[in-house]
């Protein structure tokens, strides 16, 4: 946890956004405003804000699916993102040909088995090597695309609202996955997970809000109240 560790994000892996305006073309009104923040240590990020607040327009500028009308962002060099629903980035049917299609390195069939065995047991999803995919509820569904972006060895992670459309239990499973990778002693991963949800905060070690294109400070969870 942030407040635990004095464990630094890599230069390369750190996440920047210097005065980031973005308006589309064409018009005048900018929907992200004067945007500055950092991510620079392990740990959940939470970012909170109701719909049409412009949570979607930062997760495409920092996939550099959008790019700013002014202001520099500094982007992590191995950047994944796991959708709201699972269904729109897995593409291989069943859970070991997708986490194959993942993995970036030249490495051996050995190690590729160890490597797709042990990031399955990292996600709850024990012996679902050869399952397929359209046998999973959507919570594996989710599951199988941590994994993905764990096994393609990035410590960055973007999740939009991520369990919008999971039962109760697998929410909190999710949220329990995301926790323990995040909290882990060596090598801990960052994730910046875009919700909705208050409920959600208590499991964060640092939180922001949304309003008009514009962030409040991190700051403790606890800060947040429903207004």
């Amino acid at each position: 946890m942030i407040q635990k560790s004095n464990i630094d994000i890599k230069k390369q892996d750190k996440l920047i956004f210097e005065n980031v305006y973005f308006s589309w073309p064409g018009q005048e009104k900018f929907i992200i405003e004067n945007c500055n923040f950092s991510i620079c240590q392990p740990g959940l990020w939470m970012l909170l804000g109701k719909n049409g607040c412009g949570k979607s327009t930062i997760l495409k500028l920092i996939k550099g699916i959008l790019q700013p009308t002014n202001g520099k962002i500094k982007r992590p060099d191995n950047l994944s993102m796991v959708f709201q629903n699972p269904d729109h980035q897995i593409l291989m049917p069943t859970c070991g040909s997708e986490l194959i299609l993942n993995i970036k390195e030249n490495i051996s069939k050995k190690e590729i088995h160890e490597k797709v065995n042990q990031v399955l047991i990292d996600v709850g999803l024990k012996g679902f090597l050869k399952r397929p995919v359209h046998t999973l509820s959507g919570g594996q569904k989710q599951k199988l695309a941590i994994a993905s972006a764990l096994i393609s060895k990035s410590n960055f992670i973007l999740m939009d609202e991520p369990t919008a459309l999971l039962d109760e239990f697998s929410q909190m499973q999710i949220i329990e996955i995301i926790k323990s990778l995040t909290d882990k002693p060596y090598q801990p991963i960052t994730v910046l997970w875009i919700t909705h949800r208050l409920e959600e905060l208590i499991y964060a070690d640092r939180a922001s809000k949304m309003i008009n294109g514009k962030f409040s400070v991190w700051q403790n969870p606890n800060n947040f109240k429903e207004k």
